[in-house]
Formats: structure tokens, C-alpha cells, sequence
């Protein structure tokens, strides 16, 4: 990794650091007195403050405060950036044509500026969602009850997408919708409209809520219409780690 760094710089100096940065597409963090103007879709303005700007590599642009989690003024990767030095201040733009729009940083006192220039290609990796509870219920359907059989997934009928589509051992069609966390009465709603789309099946239908867990007035809902739930954990293990066995699953 090439790292470069300097601590209470010139303004000239500024000027240089940032457009050696860009050049060289950097990820770039700048640690300033500045301030703010974006024009595009609407207009702001944000007077001066101690703040932290960053440049990514991808072209994103964005600009923090010493509080809160996102950003006070930002711009989506692919922004074009151009630079200017005027009265002893330097202006850093960052512009984008589709939708025309742009983001003015007037550097007024510089505490430090850095950049880098790595290498990270990985990917980020997910797990406990619904996507991961479909996998793993279609490779180990035993999970939901012995004799089950998964026909498939995200099965489109008019009211949506049913999660999975199967039948038990005795040959009745099973719709099951999946949740990941708690679920409420939207998710017994939404279990109901798919099972619906079958209630003109020859065949006896079930429908199944499968989540970790279920509020109290979901379940009465539940049994009002006459379907049924599923407490099932979604796997919590990334892909690279190591191997998990239903036990895991089924404490």
C-alpha cells in the first residue's frame, strides 16, 4: 500500500496534495476548516466548520461532520472532480453530469490530508436474511417437517413472489413465507394473499409462516385464518466459514 500523509499544510501545498491524489486515484481524506455549496436537484449551503471530506477511489465524494452515522453532503461514485486555488483558499468540485448536479468544497484551513492507494477486491459477505433461510430450507427441507418437498422457489402468482412452493409427505401443496426476523401481522397478511391464489386447487393447501418468531397478535391472526407457523432461525455462518449442521439450526 502507498500511503502519504501531511499535518497542517499550505494552502499551495493543499492544492498540489489533492490534485496528485486525483491523478493517481486515490482514496483521499481531507481534514479541514471549509465550507459547503451543492447545486443540482435542490440548492444547499453549509457555513464553516472543522469537517472530514473524502474522496474514493470510485469517484464518490462525500463530507462529514463530527456527529452522525451518514454523510452531511455527498455525491454517488463517477463524479468528476476539478479543483481551483483563489485567495488563499483552495475549492475542491465534484460534478456530475446525469442528473447535472454539483458539490463545492471551499477549504478554508487544512489540519491534515492523506491518501492511499490499496488494493481490496473482496467482496462483502451476508448472512440471516430470507435468501439464506430459502437455501437452506431447499437443501435440507427435513428442517420443516419430515416428508417435505420443495418444487420451488420465489414462485410468481398474482399477488407476488411466494418464497417457497412444495408439497408434504402426503402430497398437499405447501406455501411458505419466509422472514428473518420477528414476524408481525404484515407478514400473516401477505402468507394470506398467496394462499389464496391456491384456494381453487384440487388438492388440500397449507400455508406456512416460517420466521425465528411471531408477536402475539400475528399468531391470533394466524389461527384465525387457519394457517400455520414455523419458528426457524435463518443461518447466521458466512459462506467461508466453516460448516453447520441442523442441530445448529433447530436449538
Amino acid at each position: 500500500m502507498i500511503i502519504k500523509l501531511d499535518e497542517n499544510p499550505k494552502m499551495e501545498e493543499v492544492f498540489d496534495f489533492i490534485n496528485e491524489a486525483i491523478f493517481k486515484r486515490a482514496f483521499i481524506i481531507i481534514v479541514a476548516c471549509c465550507r459547503i455549496k451543492y447545486r443540482g436537484r435542490a440548492t444547499s449551503r453549509l457555513g464553516s466548520g472543522d469537517r472530514t471530506i473524502i474522496i474514493k477511489t470510485d469517484g464518490s465524494f462525500l463530507v462529514h461532520q463530527d456527529y452522525n452515522l451518514e454523510p452531511v453532503n455527498w455525491q454517488p461514485p463517477n463524479c468528476k472532480f476539478k479543483t481551483r486555488m483563489e485567495n488563499g483558499r483552495v475549492y475542491l468540485w465534484g460534478v456530475r453530469r446525469n442528473p447535472p448536479e454539483s458539490l463545492e468544497v471551499e477549504i478554508c484551513k487544512t489540519h491534515m490530508v492523506s491518501y492511499h492507494i490499496g488494493k481490496d477486491i473482496k467482496k462483502l459477505e451476508l448472512a440471516g436474511y430470507e435468501e439464506d433461510m430459502r437455501t437452506m430450507i431447499m437443501e435440507s427441507p427435513e428442517i420443516i417437517e419430515k416428508g417435505f418437498r420443495p418444487t420451488s422457489k420465489e414462485y410468481q402468482v398474482s399477488t407476488g413472489f411466494i418464497d417457497i412452493l412444495g408439497k408434504d409427505k402426503n402430497g398437499s401443496l405447501m406455501v411458505l413465507e419466509l422472514k428473518s426476523r420477528q414476524a408481525g401481522i404484515n407478514a400473516v397478511k401477505q402468507l394470506k394473499k398467496y394462499f389464496e391464489d391456491f384456494t381453487d386447487h384440487k388438492d388440500f393447501v397449507r400455508g406456512l409462516l416460517v420466521a425465528p418468531s411471531i408477536t402475539e397478535d400475528a399468531q391470533e391472526l394466524l389461527e384465525k385464518y387457519q394457517l400455520e407457523f414455523k419458528a426457524l432461525e435463518p443461518p447466521k455462518e458466512l459462506k467461508s466459514a466453516k460448516s453447520v449442521t441442523l442441530d445448529f439450526f433447530n436449538k
